[in-house]
């Protein structure tokens, strides 16, 4: 009789129960320590909100002066919620360059067959863009008042002004996260923020006045997310802000937010599906098997007893 015998393996150790919240943890962890190995990323990213800042609160400074302008302070204080604003839309718009780097190098397809949570990978890169978006708020405002700016809302109003950054950025980087998922098109993502950047600063009341706009423009900037974060900030750092302006306007870019994260994450679960069923996930060869064949007698052409090794599936001969 055949005697036929394969090695078990022990069984893997179940390790603890993860759930979105803790992978969320664990991933975001993973991306802040890559962005702390390289703090020019951050450094470079407020170069040019910084040069929009002192080239336009200089060129612009009369401005204030102009009558029915109607804001109390410097046209640099003026244009800080502005150029947060900008910062913030372009900062997350590059969130999609990260994915596609991830997707060439491979990573992101074994991250999907790990366990974690496709709700945690994305809000990783959520958390990610959140925390590049406060810092470099933080940088713009204190180097406004290094400039002279003053804000009488006080430090209320500069975690106001954060916060409302941070919402206004998560449509925009799920935007691009979704591009990047969709087309994996560096060139496609720069034409989405070039297309979309500058159009909407220039239809909010990041640089002028509402009351100063054409009618038609004035229309747009009512519905302009950057335009609730711009009014939201200069509203939280006055001396008397509007504070039911702005639970409703804070109200509208959290909603629009949520709404983004839950596109974003049920694009990533599409691109998932799609990565696995085409190939992304291969299971590991399975090792040789030992196959013992029985003693043949001495008239056998095979001669005395012998024992070969054949992998398993081969026709015992």
């Amino acid at each position: 009789m055949t005697a036929i015998t394969t090695p078990t393996g022990a069984a893997p150790a179940m390790g603890p129960k993860s759930s979105p919240a803790t992978d969320t943890w664990y991933l975001t962890g993973r991306k802040l320590r890559a962005l702390v190995r390289q703090p020019v990323v951050i450094a470079f990213g407020v170069v040019q909100p910084a040069i929009w800042l002192f080239l336009f609160g200089e060129l612009f400074r009369k401005v204030i002066d102009i009558p029915g302008f109607g804001y109390h302070g410097s046209y640099l204080a003026y244009l800080v919620p502005g150029i947060v604003a900008m910062n913030a839309m372009s900062n997350n718009m590059w969130a999609g360059m990260t994915l596609i780097e991830e997707i060439d190098r491979g990573t992101l397809n074994r991250l999907l067959v790990t366990p974690a949570s496709r709700l945690a990978i994305m809000n990783a890169s959520v958390a990610e863009q959140a925390v590049g978006t406060i810092v470099q708020t933080l940088i713009i405002v204190g180097l406004a008042m290094a400039g002279g700016a003053r804000y009488p809302g006080g430090m209320a109003g500069v975690v106001i002004v954060t916060v409302a950054a941070v919402l206004v950025g998560i449509p925009w980087g799920a935007l691009s996260n979704m591009t990047g998922m969709l087309l994996r098109s560096r060139e496609a993502i720069i034409g989405v923020y070039t297309f979309f950047m500058l159009p909407l600063m220039f239809l909010s009341s990041a640089f002028m006045q509402p009351d100063f706009m054409l009618g038609w423009m004035q229309a747009i900037a009512s519905r302009n997310p950057l335009n609730w974060e711009v009014q939201v900030g200069r509203s939280a750092l006055s001396a008397a802000p509007d504070w039911a302006g702005i639970a409703e306007r804070c109200g509208g870019l959290l909603a629009l937010a949520i709404l983004a994260v839950i596109i974003s994450v049920t694009t990533f679960r599409c691109y998932a599906k799609n990565a696995l069923s085409s190939g992304g996930h291969k299971p590991a060869a399975q090792a040789p098997q030992l196959v013992q064949l029985p003693s043949v007698g001495s008239g056998s052409p095979g001669g005395p007893a012998q024992t070969a090794r054949a992998r398993r599936g081969s026709p015992l001969r």
